[in-house]
């Protein structure tokens, strides 16, 4: 995923948890909250009662990978943050690609197609 899609700093994850609104499902919770910025920048945490790194970062990886082919099919101008679930530990990826669809989705998030 290219830098301009990333939420990167610190103080744009304080700012996106504190004004923004959340969602969630049993895999993941959506905290979301608009920008006014060109682009829609997405951020993921995973807590480190998920397991140890390399758990944590595969997940991770895994939702950047699902989140990047959709980058083209959301709304521009939000700041958005995925947060991992315990439930989310044992799933597949196509479980994982559901559940993303399904926040986004939930959210008001995806463009309009005619």
């Amino acid at each position: 995923m290219k830098k301009i899609y990333r939420l990167r700093k610190r103080a744009d994850f304080n700012r996106t948890y504190k004004k923004g609104r959340s969602i969630a499902n049993a895999y993941f919770v959506l905290v979301y909250r608009r920008s006014g910025l060109p682009v829609t920048r997405a951020g993921f945490t995973v807590s480190k009662k998920y397991g140890k790194s390399v758990r944590r970062n595969r997940i991770k990886r895994q939702l950047r990978e699902i989140y990047r082919h959709r980058i083209p099919h959301v709304k521009d101008g939000y700041d958005l943050i995925f947060i991992v679930r315990q439930n989310a530990r044992n799933i597949d990826f196509s479980v994982m690609e559901n559940a993303v669809d399904d926040l986004l989705k939930r959210a008001r998030l995806l463009k309009e197609t005619n």
